[in-house]
């Protein structure tokens, strides 16, 4: 009898030890997330956090497709030594250094013409999107209107999501919320410890709720007036495409892009502890799959004969459509880009962009079949709120010089 209870005690103490234990892997890796997340916009070198972030955060796997589709190589293109940018010449080597750059992309006409990488990452790399993440989730949307699981966007959204009413979103029109025009308040001031961008931020680490985070937010403009760029935004969007799929938003990235498009490796969501993706920007894939939403989007959603996206709605999402989307300085918004539905529109050119903090970039430029997609992870971003460390607008001057680069060649080439 005595031993029988020995037998059940250290049952129980190794039960309690297995416990514990679990407990506590599950506290540090709460730790390591809160650390990480408090390095963010404090100067520190982010490089190796961004590859193997998707190590530290809950995720959900997207699996390879059977069948790769490939960028064919193309006849190389030199990078533009320098560029002007505010008046001034700069150097390209010093400038992709300044801004951490870990990997440069350029495809033309589907072809690659120039990749690189630096700080040891390499073609195989998974990064980290960051806002990048908002246009395939607009590009999701838009296939979910196309197959009539959202029948219109000018719908408000808590006709589909009913637990948004008595929110910041109680009866915004879709739209408006696509269009960063939902009129909630938000602060993505990265260097305010207080922002709402560093209070979801510390939410996250501690496996906080996505979809209780929006609840947080007040109305602060009238929908579809004022261009604020709110990260919560495109949360609801991804809880809005969870609701409509019946599904996790990563399924559907897998079976509508991330297969059709042949993408060359599998990549990995972000979730918060119940398994709601980080909408706004969980995305971590290679630099190669990132220029292939590029290239869909420059040829009219439209891959290798198959439309994938809708052709309306590629252009209705680079096209700013109301005058507070306009781009320019305008009173009626916080950047003097102009934004379509998840994508920057900088100026009258036609050109469109995606961009992701720490210097994410998706840049389309139609008129001249080029598309280019940089990872960074740029020390200085956030440090102050403004270009001076962020460097999004001497980004785009970059890439005007590589359009003219790629102009240049040809005219030598014909």
């Amino acid at each position: 009898m005595v031993s029988r209870r020995l037998r059940i005690t250290a049952t129980v103490l190794i039960t309690l030890l297995i416990i514990l234990s679990l407990t506590a892997a599950l506290e540090r890796k709460k730790i390591a997330r809160f650390m990480l997340v408090q390095s963010l916009f404090s100067g520190a070198d982010q490089v190796q956090n961004f590859r193997t972030i998707a190590h530290t955060f809950p995720v959900h796997v997207i699996a390879a497709p059977a069948q790769a589709n490939p960028f064919e190589p193309g006849t190389e293109l030199p990078l533009p030594t320098s560029y002007v940018f505010d008046g001034k010449t700069r150097n390209t080597a010093e400038f992709l250094d300044q801004t951490d750059t870990t990997g440069l992309l350029i495809v033309q006409d589907g072809r690659i013409v120039y990749e690189n990488y630096w700080r040891g990452n390499d073609v195989n790399t998974h990064w980290i999107s960051f806002s990048l993440n908002k246009s395939f989730i607009s590009a999701l949307v838009g296939i979910a209107v196309s197959e009539g699981a959202i029948k219109s966007i000018d719908d408000p959204v808590t006709l589909y999501v009913p637990e948004l009413k008595d929110s910041a979103y109680d009866g915004v029109h879709i739209k408006d919320i696509l269009q960063m025009s939902s009129g909630a308040s938000w602060n993505e001031d990265y260097s305010d410890w207080n922002s709402d961008i560093n209070r979801f931020g510390r939410a996250f680490a501690f496996g906080g709720s996505f979809d209780e985070f929006v609840h947080t937010l007040k109305r602060e403009h009238a929908p579809g007036t004022f261009n604020r760029y709110n990260s919560m935004d495109t949360q609801v969007l991804g809880l809005l495409l969870r609701r409509v799929t019946k599904r996790p938003v990563a399924d559907y990235l897998s079976e509508k892009i991330w297969t059709p498009l042949g993408m060359e490796s599998g990549a990995e969501w972000m979730t918060d502890d119940a398994g709601s993706e980080f909408a706004a920007g969980g995305l971590n894939a290679t630099l190669r799959d990132y220029a292939k939403l590029g290239e869909l989007y420059r040829n009219q959603g439209n891959w290798h004969g198959r439309q994938i996206v809708d052709a309306n709605w590629v252009n209705a999402s680079i096209t700013p459509d109301a005058p507070h989307l306009q781009p320019g300085l305008r009173k009626n918004a916080d950047s003097t880009f102009g934004y379509g539905l998840q994508w920057w529109v900088p100026d009258s050119r036609g050109d469109f962009t995606g961009i992701g903090i720490y210097n994410q970039f998706i840049y389309v430029s139609a008129d001249r079949h080029l598309v280019i997609a940089k990872t960074s992870a740029n020390h200085n971003y956030g440090t102050s709120n403004g270009e001076s460390s962020d460097h999004e607008e001497e980004h785009i001057a970059l890439f005007h010089a590589i359009e003219a680069a790629a102009a240049q060649g040809e005219k030598t080439e014909h």
